[in-house]
């Protein structure tokens, strides 16, 4: 209690005494012992109230006896049941947790992890994916600043998260219990396989897969992958006692459009323990990319045959050469428009029905008062007089990604002089100079609204195509710079008001959440829309409803829990009944199969680098003498303070109330009212 809290309290003595004197002796002329009953009735009365007033805090002290957190945490993952070893950990759990030494001493708590660490005492150990470096996350959020000992039941294989020997708490012991038969075996494993998620049509794309076999004798292995029942990739591949691993790099033939599975598989003519890691699937989606171009122009120039050629580089892109009295243009995927004037009219009467992406390449022989009638991007005002405009690579340009392959030292682009001005959302990605100086107009840029158009502003683009060539010796930069401008184009970019985000293949045991966004009319996100989804097993026919649950600015459903295999959804939007359709397959990998011995290796480096010790299932009686016989875990007392406001004391108001009726009673009885 404070100095300025004494001094109210004796405050407040004077203060009660002197208003219960003044009350009932100052003028009194019977001076009784009643009065001086009454007085100090009163006394407390005032006190009590200028107590409440005041408010002081009351400090407590008690002391308890804190144990020592014993954290005893157990692999619940489905690989503890793979390896046989359930019924050993759940007596390996009980041993421990039912000692009456270690109850105690210690003060013992039980989880359990998968891909989640929670706490709980009942194990099934049919979890999909094991997180170690989770439970080292958790328990030192749990126990900051503390330090205590952690008895891990595990097999030390470790599916998801970070490396965990380095991720526990510097003041924690870990007390690994290896769960599993650690005599070595036979086995050929696929780790891992890496590969994109797409490919494109009648290309070829890459796949690395990284081999591991454990053994003691020289092994010559057979690699093969299979799409179906046709092989499309098979060699041999040798290990031994000093040559562990392998990693292979192959290309495969993207032959059919679509999601196309593929079968990676190596064995031997040994006999393994464990073959389910012996093969493993992948899937590749593969795009059609087929670009049919045409090129239209009432001239002929150098620039025609230049972007023929560097467009079909890419063999997934075909050009044609058409006038600009074609009419039929439905065939195409990308209009370019050379140097347009009167004559293109049908053209572009034609495109307004189509909504066609559109290149326009304007020059010294272009109609420009067609042009500004034709389109309201670009506003031109020129002149007769021909100028030259060289390039400048504006590094804020993000449409798509482009590098600058030296734009700035390319030979000009010859054009009219004139007023460029851009109107609406038209994004440049190269500037244009004249003798150095910045001519304030667009020499390349883009509109991204529906359709997609592109304006290059200068002829002979051929010369760019040869420089190129003569720097590097090779078209390859110009013509990669070229299709990207294609590619952008020939992308559609429709605005629609349901977009369902998914993958076209999930592995088993990975999180399969399908994601959604609904946009009203005014393409603004839709808080109010209710979602939903059907999901249905094509094979079985099997079907099941899901809600989208809304979190910050999308719709989710996690269908965790869907057994492998191909399924067609369906997702509703229940208010506008607006759908989207799609398909996924769920392939049949269980990551939890991979493992034939625990991790012993990692689980000792674990117990070394915490100051611990690794035990067998057999060897709980040593580690349980180990624990109750260390000195570094003993119970502590402490003192705990609290400090509490007097007016939440209800005895004081109580005291004041009966003070309050005693008197009156009194006063009362006596005639004193």
């Amino acid at each position: 209690m404070n100095t300025s809290t004494i001094l109210l309290l004796l405050l407040s003595i004077v203060i009660a005494g002197g208003l219960s004197y003044f009350q009932y002796y100052y003028k009194a002329k019977n001076k009784s012992k009643m009065h001086l009953f009454l007085a100090l009735l009163r006394f407390a009365v005032y006190f009590g109230i200028l107590l409440l007033l005041i408010n002081p805090k009351i400090t407590s002290h008690t002391y308890e006896i804190q144990k020592t957190p014993l954290a005893l945490v157990m692999d619940n993952s489905a690989s503890i049941n793979y390896l046989k070893s359930n019924e050993i950990a759940r007596q390996v759990y009980k041993q421990l947790s039912t000692d009456k030494e270690l109850q105690e001493k210690f003060e013992i708590q039980t989880y359990r992890f998968d891909n989640e660490f929670e706490t709980e005492s009942e194990f099934d150990f049919k979890g999909t994916q094991s997180n170690i470096e989770d439970v080292a996350k958790s328990l030192k959020s749990i126990h900051k600043n503390k330090r205590f000992p952690i008895v891990l039941m595990t097999d030390g294989n470790q599916t998801m998260g970070s490396d965990y020997v380095y991720s526990f708490p510097n003041k924690t012991t870990v007390y690994p219990v290896v769960l599993g038969d650690t005599t070595t075996f036979m086995d050929l494993k696929i780790n891992q396989i890496n590969v994109n998620k797409y490919a494109f049509h009648k290309n070829k794309f890459p796949v690395e897969v990284f081999l591991s076999y454990s053994g003691t004798q020289s092994v010559a292995a057979n690699f093969n992958i299979k799409q179906g029942n046709s092989t499309v990739l098979q060699q041999n591949v040798s290990f031994g006692p000093n040559k562990k691993t392998a990693i292979l790099n192959v290309l495969l033939l993207a032959n059919s459009v679509g999601l196309q599975i593929y079968q990676v598989t190596v064995s031997s003519k040994l006999q393994e323990k464990n073959t389910y890691n012996n093969t493993k699937k992948f899937a590749v989606e593969v795009i059609d990319q087929k670009s049919e171009v045409a090129i239209i122009s009432a001239i002929n120039h150098p620039d025609i045959s230049a972007l023929k050629r560097s467009i079909e580089q890419n063999s997934q892109r075909n050009v044609t050469l058409v006038k600009p009295d074609a009419t039929d243009l439905t065939k195409y995927n990308v209009l370019i428009l050379y140097q347009p004037n009167a004559t293109f009219i049908p053209v572009f009467d034609t495109n307004k029905k189509l909504q066609l992406p559109t290149w326009i390449i304007t020059g010294t022989q272009t109609d420009y008062n067609f042009l500004n009638q034709q389109q309201k991007d670009l506003v031109f005002k020129m002149s007769n007089q021909s100028e030259e405009f060289t390039a400048t690579f504006d590094t804020n340009f993000n449409l798509f990604s482009i590098e600058n392959i030296g734009f700035e030292s390319f030979p000009p682009l010859n054009n009219l002089f004139g007023n460029v001005t851009v109107n609406g959302a038209t994004s440049t990605f190269l500037g244009s100079k004249i003798r150095a100086i910045d001519a304030a107009s667009p020499l390349l840029s883009f509109n991204n609204q529906s359709p997609r158009t592109a304006y290059l502003l200068g002829e002979n683009i051929w010369r760019w195509r040869m420089q190129t060539n003569i720097k590097k010796e090779s078209f390859e930069q110009f013509d990669i710079f070229v299709d990207k401008i294609v590619q952008y184009l020939a992308t559609t970019n429709s605005r629609k008001s349901l977009v369902v985000e998914h993958e076209s293949f999930y592995n088993s045991g990975d999180a399969l959440i399908i994601s959604a966004q609904y946009f009203n009319k005014n393409y603004e996100f839709d808080e109010k829309a209710r979602l939903t989804i059907a999901v249905k097993n094509t094979e079985t026919s099997k079907t099941k409803n899901y809600d989208l649950l809304k979190s910050n600015n999308s719709f989710s459903a996690d269908l965790e829990g869907l057994p492998s295999g191909k399924y067609s959804f369906v997702v509703k939007e229940l208010n506008s009944n607006t759908t989207y359709s799609s398909t996924f397959e769920l392939l049949d990998f269980d990551i939890e199969q991979q493992f034939v011995n625990p991790n012993l290796p990692q689980l000792t480096q674990l117990a070394t680098q915490t100051n611990g010790q690794a035990f067998m299932p057999n060897q709980m009686d040593a580690l349980i003498n180990l624990l109750k016989n260390n000195t570094n875990y003993t119970a502590v007392e402490k003192e705990i303070i609290t400090k509490k406001p007097l007016i939440d004391n209800v005895l004081l108001l109580i005291l004041l109330a009966l003070f309050l009726a005693i008197e009156w009673f009194i006063r009362k009885y006596n005639g004193m009212l």
